[in-house]
C-alpha cells in the first residue's frame, strides 16, 4: 500500500490564518467560521506562497491532467469534451458548512456559486450543483453538455428527487430551501442537456473542485 503524500494547507479566512501541516489543524481554523477560505497544497512553499495571495486566485487552479492511468488506458477513454461546464461541491464535515459551484471546464472560469450553507452535505451540494447547472444552460440556450463527479447526485436528478437522510431544521432550512426549489424545477422543466461523470482517475480532479481535502 502506498503511504498517503502529506498536504499543507492555507488559510486564508479562519479564526487563525497561516500554512498548517494537518487536516485536523486547518479543520480547527475554519469550523464554525462564516466564509472560511482554505486549500491544500503539495508542498510547504506553494501553501506558503499561496498565502500571500488571494484566495479567488488559487481555487480550481490545480493542473486537469495528473492522471492515475497509462497512457494506452488514457487514450481508450479521450478527453474531456471542453463544451461544457463543470460542477463540484465541498463539505466541512458530514453535515457541515457547504457551497458548490459551476465552472467553464476549459478555462475554470466561474460562472455560479452558492454558499456557504450552515449544515449541508456534500451529497446535496453535488445535486444542488448539477440543477443549477441544467436551469443556467438552460437559461443561455446553451447545448453545453454538465460534468460531475458524483454518481450520487446524477441518480438524484435522473430520479427528480433529492434522497438525503438529512433532517430537516432551522440551522439547514435556506438550504432545504433551495432543494425544494431544485427538485420542483426538475419536475416541471424539460432539458436536452447531457449530464456526465467525470473521470477523475483519467483527467485528476474536477474543475471545479475547491482544491480542500
Amino acid at each position: 500500500m502506498s503511504k498517503k503524500k502529506k498536504k499543507f494547507y492555507t488559510v486564508w479566512k479562519g479564526h487563525h490564518t497561516g500554512v498548517f501541516e494537518s487536516w485536523d489543524d486547518c479543520k480547527a481554523q475554519i469550523k464554525d467560521f462564516q466564509g472560511a477560505q482554505y486549500k491544500s497544497f503539495a508542498t510547504f512553499d506553494a501553501a506558503k506562497k499561496a498565502l500571500k495571495g488571494k484566495y479567488k486566485d488559487y481555487i480550481g487552479k490545480s493542473k486537469i491532467f495528473k492522471s492515475e492511468l497509462s497512457e494506452a488506458q488514457l487514450k481508450k477513454i479521450g478527453m474531456p469534451n471542453y463544451h461544457s461546464i463543470a460542477v463540484d461541491a465541498a463539505s466541512s464535515g458530514n453535515p457541515g458548512k457547504m457551497e458548490y459551484r459551476g465552472v467553464d471546464t476549459k478555462s475554470k472560469k466561474q460562472l455560479f456559486i452558492q454558499g456557504p450553507f450552515e449544515e449541508g452535505t456534500n451529497n446535496i451540494g453535488e445535486f444542488l450543483a448539477i440543477v443549477h447547472g441544467l436551469a443556467f444552460l438552460k437559461k443561455n440556450n446553451s447545448d453545453r453538455i454538465i460534468y460531475t463527479d458524483s454518481k450520487t447526485a446524477m441518480s438524484w436528478v435522473r430520479k427528480k428527487t433529492c434522497n438525503t437522510k438529512l433532517e430537516r431544521n432551522t440551522k439547514n432550512k435556506s438550504l432545504f430551501e433551495l432543494v425544494d426549489r431544485a427538485v420542483d424545477w426538475l419536475k416541471n422543466n424539460t432539458y436536452k442537456t447531457t449530464i456526465v461523470k467525470w473521470e477523475t482517475k483519467a483527467w485528476g480532479e474536477i474543475p471545479a473542485d475547491f482544491g480542500r481535502k
